[in-house]
C-alpha cells in the first residue's frame, strides 16, 4: 500500500507539472513605444514554439507592471536593468552604471526577493541622453559628451532644448556638465514643458528658436529618423538601463527553453536596431504588431 501511494504521488507530480506547462503565459509591457515593440517581440517568439499566450502587452507604466509579475498576474515583460536601482532601494550603487554589474545585481536581488528571472539583455541602453543634429555632428565630429565638451570650449554654437527636470535634476544635465566639465548658460537652453523627449526632438530637427541639440533617450525612434544623432557616455554618469525579459521561476521551470528562445532576439536588439524599430511605430505610424513580426521574420528568428 505504502508503495502505490509513493506512486500515485509521483504520477499526480507529473499531471501537474504537465497542467502547469499548458498553463498560458501572460505576456506583458509598459505602455510606451518600446513596451510595445518588444512586448510583441517576446509574445510572437513564445507563439512561434507552440507556447499558448495571454496578451497583457502595454497594460501601464513601470509601477503596475512591475505590481502585476510580482503578484502573479504577469508571467513575462521587458525590464531594464537600471531599475533595479529603484526596486531595490539602491540608487547610490556604481553598480548601475556599468552594464554587466548592473544586470547581474538586480537578477541576483529579484531572484532573491521576487523568484523573478531576469534572461539575456539586450546590448542598448535606454538612458539619458544628449542627441544633436547629424549636421553639426558630422561637421565637427561630436560622437560622445567629451566631444560635445571639447566643442563648447571652442566656442561651437549650441543649443539645447530639454524639459526643466533635466535642466535642474541633479543626475541629469548637472551631472553630465560636472563630469564631462561644461556649463550651458540661459542663452544655450530652451526649457520645454513636460518630460517628453518626443517635443524636444522635434524642436532640434526643425531648429526652432535656434536649437540644435535636445534632451532624449537612448533607443528614442524619432532621434535617428528626425535627423539627430545621440551622444554616448564613456564616462558612464547615467544608469544603464539595458531591456531584457523577466520572467517568473515557476513559469521558466515549465518553459526552461525560454531563455534558448529570446536570446538571439535580444542579443540583435542593439542600440541604432531599437531606434529604427521604435521610429517605424512613433514616427511612420506603423502597428507594434507589425514591426515587431516583420523584424523577426527578417532576421529569421521566426518562421
Amino acid at each position: 500500500m505504502k508503495l502505490l501511494s509513493q506512486w500515485s504521488a509521483a504520477g499526480l507530480l507529473m499531471l501537474a507539472a504537465g497542467a502547469q506547462a499548458a498553463e498560458p503565459v501572460k505576456v506583458g509591457s509598459k505602455i510606451d513605444t518600446e513596451g510595445a515593440l518588444l512586448g510583441n517581440i517576446i509574445l510572437q517568439v513564445l507563439e512561434s514554439h507552440g507556447v499558448k499566450t495571454v496578451n497583457k502587452v502595454q497594460l501601464g507604466t513601470t509601477p503596475v507592471v512591475r505590481g502585476a509579475i510580482t503578484s502573479g498576474e504577469l508571467d513575462i515583460y521587458p525590464e531594464y536593468t537600471g531599475n533595479g536601482a529603484f526596486f531595490f532601494k539602491e540608487e547610490n550603487d556604481p553598480a548601475w552604471k556599468n552594464a554587466q554589474q548592473g544586470y547581474d545585481k538586480v537578477k541576483k536581488l529579484d531572484a532573491q526577493k521576487n523568484k523573478l528571472v531576469w534572461l539575456t539583455p539586450a546590448p542598448a541602453n535606454n538612458t539619458w541622453t544628449i542627441a544633436v543634429r547629424q549636421d553639426v555632428a558630422q561637421k565637427n565630429k561630436l560622437v560622445s559628451l567629451e566631444d560635445l565638451s571639447r566643442y563648447l570650449k571652442e566656442g561651437g554654437t549650441f543649443k539645447l532644448a530639454a524639459s526643466a527636470e533635466f535642466i535642474e535634476r541633479t543626475d541629469a544635465l548637472p551631472a553630465f556638465e560636472k563630469a564631462y566639465n561644461f556649463k550651458l548658460n540661459q542663452q544655450q537652453l530652451l526649457s520645454l514643458a513636460g518630460g517628453d523627449t518626443a517635443v524636444t526632438i522635434k524642436a532640434a530637427a526643425q531648429q526652432t528658436s535656434g536649437v540644435n541639440a535636445a534632451m532624449a533617450y537612448g533607443t528614442d525612434g524619432p532621434v535617428a529618423a528626425l535627423g539627430l544623432q545621440t551622444l554616448t557616455d564613456p564616462k558612464g554618469v547615467q544608469p544603464i538601463y539595458a531591456p531584457a525579459p523577466v520572467v517568473r521561476e515557476a513559469v521558466l521551470k515549465a518553459y526552461p527553453q525560454l531563455d534558448e528562445w529570446l536570446k538571439p532576439v535580444f542579443a540583435s536588439l542593439d542600440e541604432k536596431t531599437l531606434q529604427k524599430l521604435n521610429a517605424s511605430i512613433a514616427v511612420e505610424g506603423l502597428d507594434a504588431k507589425k514591426v515587431a513580426a516583420d523584424y523577426l521574420k527578417e532576421k529569421g528568428l521566426i518562421k
